[in-house]
């Protein structure tokens, strides 16, 4: 009996945990933006509404959207991330980080193609994700290459890593499902992964 309580009570624990700190997490966050925008919100109101800041905050990033998918807007973001980019301490903080987030969205070219593993004979079996393809010639004929990033904090910090073309295999998963193995220290792995060159 105490073995069934204490499986049981072990599942719901690590189903409960997760939950309740994204749920607080969204929270939080949700608060921040709320009373960050709230104030706008109050002076074209002329009152408080609960929750109308979220909805400023997302209607502000969808105009931003709508005018980033313009032609126009696209050389005017352009221009003024270029004005941007002259300050040092903004380039320091926005360039690695629109990186970041470039690099996980499915419509980037420059972004993670696809998970792959490398069969490295240092490091054994090594998981990252594919940014390119390329062929080197040292002088000695043409090498087809590839560029593998390996997170080794999370997704935020890694290494470039560059392997024989021949040593890569490619599992069978989404660049996401990737992404979660990672930033679960691996425990999302599924049981069997089927893999081709």
């Amino acid at each position: 009996m105490i073995l069934w309580l204490r499986r049981r009570f072990l599942a719901g624990f690590f189903i409960t945990v997760p939950l309740v700190i994204s749920v607080a997490a969204l929270v939080w966050i949700f608060g921040i933006i709320d009373r960050f925008t709230a104030p706008l919100a109050t002076q074209v109101l002329g009152r408080e509404v609960p929750g109308l800041g979220i909805l400023i905050t997302l209607l502000v990033v969808l105009l931003v959207g709508v005018v980033a998918t313009n032609v126009i807007g696209r050389r005017v973001l352009a221009r003024a991330e270029g004005w941007l980019m002259m300050i040092p301490v903004f380039r320091t903080i926005y360039a690695p980080v629109r990186q970041l987030v470039v690099a996980f969205s499915p419509d980037n070219e420059y972004g993670f193609k696809r998970v792959v593993m490398v069969d490295d004979p240092d490091r054994g079996l090594v998981m990252g994700f594919l940014t390119k393809e390329f062929t080197l010639d040292r002088g000695r004929g043409p090498e087809s290459l590839v560029a593998v990033y390996v997170p080794t904090n999370h997704l935020y910090l890694g290494d470039i890593a560059l392997y024989p073309r021949e040593r890569a295999f490619f599992p069978e998963m989404t660049v996401e499902e990737g992404i979660r193995i990672f930033l679960t220290g691996g425990m999302s792995l599924p049981g069997r992964i089927q893999s081709r060159r």
